[in-house]
């Protein structure tokens, strides 16, 4: 996993916005957003998964959120 990916994620969920794989691809060029988000769960970090319906009707996605205190 590329440390650039880590940080540009984390900088992003740190302004309380959230964060999908289709939208990290477009911002970040991210194509393994899972294997961040697990990266910076094991560091420390609480990442919520919040699981969306597809606008199609046909399966989901994740969207993912910092969990602040």
């Amino acid at each position: 996993m590329n440390n650039t990916h880590k940080n540009q994620v984390l900088a992003y969920l740190k302004t309380g916005k959230t964060l999908t794989q289709a939208e990290a691809i477009i911002q970040f060029n991210c194509y393994r957003l899972s294997a961040v988000i697990n990266c910076l769960r094991n560091t420390g970090y609480e990442i919520v998964t919040h699981i969306e319906r597809n606008l199609s009707g046909n399966g989901s996605h994740a969207r993912y959120e910092l969990k602040t205190f």
